[in-house]
């Protein structure tokens, strides 16, 4: 398989802590295909990246497009990684990933170049290029799905930081003295309060507390909690009350630091819609130092389950392919 010519198209993937995607995206931002699959917990790398190839080799199948069409690959996966090298450090929701050189693997499978970044960090470059961020000079994206990952965009340009993993926004503290973090190991960080796999656990603490009665399952996950909460369920109520008074506290934080012209909030627990941001846009608008406060738009993604594979094509495409 040779590189194409041409305009082409980029097979991009989004490596996530529960599902595999991968899609084509061509370079105006429209998805030719996306697939999804789940990640299988427990797998050695070797089987999960075989997994991950034949999605992309399916993605193309289901394009339209021939081989020749596609020029690049491109790469999302959380961090810590290195960018550069397109090497996957030692993320926490790939437990066994270790120094795993991912962008030459693609590269060796697909005989294309390959380009591996933060999920989080391409996830904005996909919304600031494509999506709810179009048009902006500074924009904040902040997932709130497994964990909680961010990227910022600065005077139109993604922040990176000296190792090109900054914009961390999960790890914000909201209380120094608060939950552990499962991501980094800390106390009181932003992902251990409004992440999906938070809000399922609060869920469970607090009906194993007994304090009140609730309709929730014994297992919930994050969106039972927010339609309970809906419902007026009182213990479903209180974990989602809380859950958007640590995101507000967060987001104030981060907007105060950037002062972006629109902060664009993507990830699975976002599917509650306004239920989620509504609040959380009144209580940071009030917040917030007061020009950062009135500048900054609080909005939903526009792509949706597909953000990190268009995101992963945008960075890709800035690369140079």
């Amino acid at each position: 398989m040779k590189a194409a010519s041409g305009d082409g198209a980029v097979l991009a993937f989004d490596i996530g802590g529960t599902k595999l995607a991968a899609g084509v995206v061509d370079r105006v931002g429209v998805l030719r295909s996306f697939l999804v699959t789940p990640t299988r917990a427990g797998q050695s790398p070797e089987a999960d990246l075989e997994r991950l190839w034949e999605l992309g080799r399916r993605a193309v199948a289901d394009s339209g497009l021939g081989w020749s069409e596609i020029r690049a690959v491109g790469i999302g996966c959380g961090g810590p990684l290195d960018p550069e090298r397109g090497v996957v450090l030692c993320p926490p929701h790939l437990p066994r990933w270790r120094n795993l050189p991912v962008a030459e693997l693609a590269q060796q499978v697909y005989d294309r170049p390959a380009a591996l970044d933060n999920d989080a960090t391409a996830a904005a470059a996909g919304e600031h290029r494509f999506g709810a961020g179009a048009g902006t000079r500074n924009m904040v994206y902040l997932t709130l799905s497994t964990g909680v990952g961010g990227g910022v965009v600065i005077d139109g340009r993604l922040y990176r930081g000296a190792a090109g993993n900054g914009g961390e926004l999960g790890h914000v503290t909201v209380d120094w003295r608060g939950r552990g973090c499962r991501g980094c190991g800390r106390r009181g960080c932003l992902e251990a309060y409004v992440s999906g796999t938070s809000i399922a656990e609060r869920a469970r603490e607090a009906a194993a507390d007994g304090d009140a009665s609730s309709s929730l399952p014994a297992d919930p996950a994050a969106a039972d909690v927010a339609a309970a909460a809906k419902a007026g369920d009182p213990l479903a109520r209180s974990v989602w009350d809380e859950t958007i008074e640590a995101l507000a506290c967060g987001l104030t934080s981060i907007v105060n630091l950037f002062e972006p012209e629109r902060v664009v909030l993507g990830g699975g627990v976002t599917k509650a819609g306004e239920q989620l941001v509504a609040p959380v846009r009144q209580l940071v608008r009030a917040a917030a130092m007061g020009p950062a406060g009135q500048a900054a738009e609080i909005v939903l993604s526009a792509l949706g389950d597909q953000v990190g594979v268009v995101g992963a094509a945008t960075l890709a495409y800035d690369r140079g392919a």
